[in-house]
């Protein structure tokens, strides 16, 4: 059922999480499908209504600092300028793990990653909740992320207790991860940027590749994927006899010759692309094309994220890690 985040909806959102059940809501980069983080069997009903495997940690949300004492052991010095700087917002932190926090949160590892959203709905959630709450993003697992509650209901339906609509999301990527190791480390790009991260920290590692063993959301090979079969290429490689069975997701000019074509910011605009891509992806994906193609974006600020989505949407084995999904509508 999708709702308004009205404060009666709300309470009801918080009384379903405080029992044990599964709310998705907004947070300002994409839905979020929560649930009690200190509650192993709640959290057990996300990696069902996902169909995620359990090798795939979570993150936690949380609305203050208190909570925040509740999931973690410890908060170094460099957590705590990482904090001041850009909590609550899309930055999620590695930390040692607290024991009140069960292993399927973590997939057994001895860290968690923990994140304040900044989002309004999010925090009222949160807060009237009273526990910290685990949620990643709200759709099948390995498939495009949701920015719209109407993307949540389509592809999770009634796996899902109750559904907050809070509109399009702001940043329409996912949260940035650091890890916070001897040096911080870069775990994935996301909607804070490598140089936003740099004024704070200076120099850091990036280990933003793909990894068979994620020590994060986000690491795997492939994800973010449409069930349409995605290319990168600029338009110019595309062969016309090509186009007319294809879309195109373009940056920022319509090519000719294509079914159809979205363009994510004509005005070049980085952060307006990255807001767009996955509720174009979806778009597209639902038109019943061929093949998708996906025009690059610069590899600056938040188009290092746009391209990292693109890439693992893109692996050739992508198809694969969607054959056993299916959405409510085909069951």
């Amino acid at each position: 059922m999708v709702v308004p985040p009205t404060p009666e909806n709300l309470e009801r959102a918080a009384q379903i999480i405080r029992s044990g059940g599964l709310v998705a809501f907004p947070t300002e980069t994409v839905y979020g499908l929560g649930a009690n983080a200190l509650d192993a069997t709640a959290v057990a009903k996300i990696f069902a209504a996902k169909q995620r495997p359990s090798f795939d940690p979570l993150i936690v949300h949380v609305s203050d600092r208190q909570m925040l004492q509740q999931v973690v052991r410890e908060v170094p010095e460099v957590a705590e300028k990482l904090m001041s700087r850009f909590w609550p917002g899309p930055l999620t932190l590695v930390l040692p793990k607290s024991e009140q926090v069960p292993g399927i949160v973590t997939a057994g590892l001895p860290t968690v990653a923990v994140r304040m959203p900044a989002h309004p709905v999010a925090q009222a959630l949160i807060r009237r909740a009273l526990v910290p709450v685990a949620a990643p993003s709200a759709n099948p697992f390995g498939y495009l992320s949701p920015t719209r509650a109407e993307h949540v209901e389509r592809m999770l339906g009634e796996r899902v207790d109750l559904i907050l609509d809070g509109g399009s999301t702001e940043f329409g990527v996912e949260s940035t991860i650091v890890l916070l190791a001897e040096k911080p480390v870069l775990l994935r790009y996301g909607a804070v940027t490598l140089e936003e991260l740099e004024t704070v920290l200076g120099s850091l590692e990036l280990q933003v590749g793909p990894s068979e063993n994620p020590l994060v959301p986000g690491q795997l090979p492939q994800h973010y994927a449409p069930r349409t079969p995605i290319r990168i290429a600029p338009p110019e490689a595309i062969p016309p006899g090509l186009r007319k069975r294809a879309g195109y997701l373009a940056f920022q000019q319509v090519p000719k010759g294509f079914k159809v074509v979205k363009v994510l910011s004509p005005t070049g605009n980085l952060l307006e692309a990255a807001a767009h891509l996955f509720e174009a992806l979806h778009q597209l994906d639902r038109l019943g094309l061929e093949v998708i193609y996906a025009e690059p974006v610069p590899e600056e600020g938040l188009g290092r994220a746009i391209m990292d989505r693109l890439r693992r949407a893109a692996s050739a084995d992508a198809p694969r890690v969607l054959d056993h999904l299916t959405t409510p509508a085909e069951q």
